[in-house]
């Protein structure tokens, strides 16, 4: 009986971004390290662990974070048998926007005054920034948000949720 909140090192073998990934899509990976039960060996290493993608967020292009979420619920171990497992999900986030579209939309207001003072004066510096404000809103919210990615060979730790039977091979004293 492998206990609840078991830790088990994985290695994913299957690509995962926010921007395409959906729902109950399917995960594919490997157990990185024996996991021991009372000094025997329950789960052996290499064996195929399926799981799928529980949460989805794409995030904005100004504000939001990109998130995805994994749940494992399949072992497989080296003579075919499965194992339902129940893992705690796990999250990756992608990096915030806001840090980037205050840089564009900062930065374009700063040039379109300066450009607007040195031709128009006070006046012109005000509508050059105003205009220059607009252009960076319109720079952020054309660019690219940024994902949440799972890349292949991406080594997590899940815990198990509830309890998982495994049946161990008994040893010849």
């Amino acid at each position: 009986m492998l206990p609840a909140s078991s830790v088990i090192g994985l290695q994913v073998e299957t690509a995962l971004s926010s921007e395409r990934a959906r729902l109950e899509d399917r995960v594919d990976a490997r157990v990185t390290r024996d996991v021991l039960v009372n000094g025997r060996v329950a789960i052996p290493a290499g064996s195929r662990v399926f799981g799928s993608v529980t949460l989805v967020d794409r995030g904005g292009k100004v504000k939001g974070t990109a998130r995805l979420g994994i749940r494992f619920h399949t072992l497989v171990l080296a003579d075919g048998s499965e194992v339902a497992l129940n893992t705690e999900p796990f999250y990756r986030e992608g990096e915030s926007p806001t840090g980037d579209s205050a840089k564009k939309i900062g930065g374009a207001t700063a040039v379109g005054a300066i450009l607007g003072g040195i031709l128009g004066g006070g006046k012109g510096a005000v509508i050059g920034g105003a205009t220059g404000a607009a252009g960076g809103t319109a720079a952020a919210m054309a660019g690219d948000r940024n994902a949440a990615v799972v890349a292949p060979g991406s080594i997590v730790t899940v815990h198990l949720s509830s309890p998982a039977t495994i049946q161990v091979e008994k040893r010849e004293s």
